[in-house]
């Protein structure tokens, strides 16, 4: 079984490269959140200040680009291959179903500030938008994909609403205050990211159509098989570490 996050055409074709870069994220996300497990216990000396530190606020950035670029580039290899609703739907479907999950959790730990719309929602919506969208955004080629993803990253500079504070219009992105929650990926102007991939997705096919799925090192492997279980550790990791790092609390 492959994973949503994955290569979408994996089962009949390894993309190796892309889903070594896919696991590299993943690796650096999980250490990202260890972190944050850690200073939310007081565990960190001295405390850090993740919201608003450079240190960390770049890297979340960084973090999340490099999951929505892998996630463009993905839908790159599987609109070339024509993918077929039926297999889209059923992928799309364990996105968004996690999202619902990860909505709940947070609810449950993080009342005053559940996540609504972070990255899992994001990419639902971000993946459905360029499914939908195929047909024109085909012929802009890949230069001109790359110019609209970069006038999606500029497009809550220049559009912010007032009456789109709430959580019912705060996905969109375009707001003038962010709203208070633990994990927050608009599709303004994250869709941007995605559209880039996209666009390097496409023009690597168009130059080099084995460009992903050309051999790796050997030490890099186990970077491939997280990457194409992406989703799962996602999921999964966040349990894994609270529940580690409370044990060790109680046992000291």
């Amino acid at each position: 079984m492959t994973e949503p996050f994955a290569s979408p055409l994996a089962s009949a074709q390894r993309f190796d490269r892309l889903d070594a870069l896919r696991g590299a994220a993943v690796i650096w996300m999980a250490v990202f959140h260890f972190c944050f497990d850690l200073n939310q216990k007081g565990l960190l000396n001295p405390p850090q200040q993740f919201l608003s530190d450079p240190f960390w606020t770049w890297q979340r950035t960084a973090i999340v680009s490099m999951f929505l670029l892998c996630a463009g580039m993905g839908q790159a290899v599987a609109l070339q291959a024509g993918q077929s609703w039926a297999r889209f739907w059923r992928r799309w479907g364990q996105v968004a179903g996690c999202a619902l999950l990860v909505s709940a959790g947070s609810a449950w730990m993080f009342p005053l500030s559940w996540i609504h719309f972070g990255v899992l929602h994001g990419l639902a919506v971000m993946i459905l938008l360029l499914r939908v969208c195929w047909p024109l955004l085909r012929t802009l080629g890949p230069l001109g994909l790359l110019g609209l993803g970069v006038l999606a990253l500029a497009l809550p500079q220049w559009v912010a609403l007032e009456a789109l504070n709430g959580r019912w219009g705060n996905w969109t992105g375009l707001v003038t205050r962010l709203p208070v929650t633990q994990d927050y990926v608009p599709v303004f102007p994250w869709l941007g990211v995605m559209l880039m991939g996209l666009a390097l997705g496409l023009f690597l096919q168009r130059q080099q159509p084995q460009a992903w799925a050309g051999p790796i090192p050997r030490w890099a492997h186990p970077l491939a098989v997280l990457g194409r279980w992406s989703l799962s550790f996602y999921m999964l990791h966040q349990p894994i570490f609270i529940g580690l790092i409370a044990l060790a609390v109680a046992c000291c």
